[in-house]
């Protein structure tokens, strides 16, 4: 069943030692959403159709230039666009925006959220480091993988996007969304943390269905968030940016192990 986030399509299938046979598949939509800030464009990105809002809100608050609910007058589409593909965020009057701070400039693909980046020092949004005594039992992060899966539900129909949700300590989901770009689910999951006065997320923990980038860990640290697990590795400069700013890193989560890269302490092994 198709909807926002998938579309039919024809394929023919084929596997060794049997006919071509043609059927239906689903795919992941990719659709552009330019993104404007008081009638002026800040981005252009390649997303998975559907709420689009948290989209929005949470690539402002990840580029710094928003830093609560309070900054947000209203969102709302285009009125000159009626296909949806343009959200313009009308700011609280007393907000200033430096349009020059941002980091991802025109237009950014799903599959990366870095392209386009002016530099890397314009990436560091200057968020202090999170400070957080949170802890989670390395038993818990080991159910997460799982509960993401059980709850992608165009995934499960597609097989064509990524997820990012977040669980409170004991495993309890709090959010999820899904995206062809991973980089736009972590948006979508800040927005909705925003919109639902959530911040910080200091006591949290991010699951990524796919790997740990410098990006993503840059958008964590502007919701605060202390602990990201990953199912895949993460980068080098993820890493890195982990250790600097005091985010706990978890990657290769699956298959009942896991590994730690930065600020151990968080993850509480049994004895």
């Amino acid at each position: 069943m198709s909807d926002a986030t998938s579309k039919p399509a024809s394929v023919f299938r084929w596997a060794a030692g049997s006919p071509p046979t043609e059927s239906h598949d689903e795919l992941a939509r990719e659709e552009p959403l330019e993104i404007r800030v008081r009638g002026r464009a800040v981005s252009v990105t390649m997303r998975t159709p559907g709420h689009d809002e948290e989209l929005a809100i949470g690539f402002l608050l990840a580029e710094g230039m928003i830093r609560g609910a309070d900054d947000v007058a209203h969102t709302a589409p285009s009125a000159r666009h009626p296909e949806g593909n343009i959200i313009d965020v009308f700011l609280a009057a007393g907000v200033e925006i430096d349009f020059d701070r941002l980091t991802r400039h025109v237009f950014a693909s799903s599959s990366c959220g870095l392209c386009g980046k002016a530099s890397i020092e314009a990436v560091h949004c200057h968020f202090d480091p999170v400070e957080s005594d949170a802890t989670v039992a390395a038993d818990v992060l080991l159910t997460l993988p799982q509960a993401l899966r059980d709850v992608q539900t165009t995934f499960e129909r597609t097989g064509g996007l990524h997820a990012a949700a977040l669980f409170e300590t004991d495993g309890n989901l709090i959010v999820i969304r899904e995206d062809v770009g991973r980089h736009n689910a972590v948006d979508k999951v800040l927005g909705y943390a925003l919109l639902h006065d959530l911040l910080p997320l200091d006591r949290t923990v991010l699951m990524i269905s796919g790997r740990a980038s410098f990006e993503i860990m840059q958008k964590s640290l502007a919701g605060r968030i202390a602990i990201v697990a990953a199912v895949s590795a993460p980068s080098g400069l993820a890493a890195e940016f982990a250790r600097d700013s005091g985010q706990t890193l978890v990657g290769f989560l699956r298959d009942q192990r896991l590994n730690v890269y930065a600020e151990p302490q968080r993850v509480i092994f049994p004895k």
